[in-house]
């Protein structure tokens, strides 16, 4: 099945359309032709809109078969507020520490690969927290050694095990807060999305054991159930994060100025910019000063530590009066 969309440049929008499920040769060929243009975008910002054009479609694709399995994903029936929603980061925001290191040591303990890859893993994680920056050698090799290990395999053998590694590992590592605020965000009729730049795969199982809507998250190339080795556009991440939830948006018929992001990294600054109200959690001193600047909500989890409160009320409360609004609207349309 093709898609298409419009990546954003410095001189306006440029279409690109591609398969669902293969990236190929031809979409390689054209990333490399629009990148080329003076007045067209990056080849960065061609991979991270086919990024979240693929978790979007991916993360849709994820929730309609599990509602078609019958499966409850914990989002109230009624009222419902169908044009809000909310979306939350996942590492250090949703669950403590970074998702994927809490995977790969459920992975290594299986010995799917060595003792030594989940250290350089990790490391690589403690560089980032500290510098608050992306390092594109450690990215590549780490995306290498990713696509390397899931290269061949079963789509459906890495849900199994995120299943197990959730159960064992991550859900002693979720904030009592934020997942809270996702459960006030449901209560009130609402979507509630993870945005991560882990596996949609494992992502979608943090998202169902926690009841909430679904998953945008890195998409990898698969073929007749099987991993290719190869990502979709790129690892969701910054920018590509914005365009997951836009285009999801899009897809739902979402009112991104009534819609909450909630993050802990300056990093996502795109997305917590893209909606109405944003939220920073756990910030790093980057996002906090940001926050702090646009007068974002503040809300600090960790210990030791004192949340700036920054009218933190309004986004729920925004939230409850407009499902109310939407409820009566129906309510409304059906009389």
């Amino acid at each position: 099945m093709a898609r298409g969309g419009f990546i954003a440049g410095r001189f306006g929008e440029f279409p690109v359309r591609w398969n669902v499920g293969s990236i190929g040769q031809g979409l390689q060929d054209q990333i490399a032709r629009i990148s080329r243009s003076p007045f067209g975008p990056s080849e960065e910002e061609v991979r991270a809109n086919l990024a979240g054009e693929a978790s979007a479609d991916a993360a849709l694709t994820l929730h309609e078969s599990e509602l078609a399995e019958g499966v409850d994903s914990g989002t109230p029936e009624a009222p419902r507020d169908l044009t809000a929603a909310a979306f939350f980061d996942v590492d250090n925001t949703m669950v403590q520490g970074a998702s994927i290191v809490h995977f790969a040591r459920g992975l290594a303990a299986r010995k799917y690969f060595k003792t030594s890859d989940l250290m350089d893993v990790a490391w690589k994680q403690v560089k980032f927290r500290v510098t608050g920056k992306e390092n594109s050698t450690d990215m590549a090799t780490g995306r290498e050694k990713a696509l390397a290990f899931i290269a061949g395999r079963p789509t459906a053998e890495l849900a199994m095990l995120g299943e197990e590694i959730y159960d064992e590992i991550i859900a002693d590592k979720i904030w009592p807060g934020t997942r809270a605020l996702a459960q006030m965000h449901l209560d009130a009729g609402q979507q509630v999305w993870l945005v991560t730049a882990t596996p949609v795969e494992l992502a979608q199982v943090i998202a169902k054991r926690l009841g909430l809507t679904g998953a945008l998250g890195t998409v990898a190339e698969s073929v007749d159930g099987k991993f290719t080795g190869r990502l979709v556009g790129d690892v969701l991440h910054g920018l590509g994060k914005a365009h997951a939830v836009r285009a999801l948006a899009i897809r739902e018929g979402l009112n991104l100025k009534r819609c909450t992001a909630y993050s802990d990294s300056h990093n996502d600054v795109p997305m917590l910019s893209l909606v109405g109200t944003s939220v920073a959690i756990n910030p790093d001193s980057d996002l906090r000063e940001v926050a702090r600047n646009r007068g974002w909500e503040i809300r600090d989890f960790r210990t030791g530590r004192k949340a700036a409160k920054i009218g933190v009320p309004t986004a729920l409360a925004l939230g409850a009066a407009g499902g109310a609004v939407a409820a009566a609207v129906t309510h409304r349309k059906n009389h």
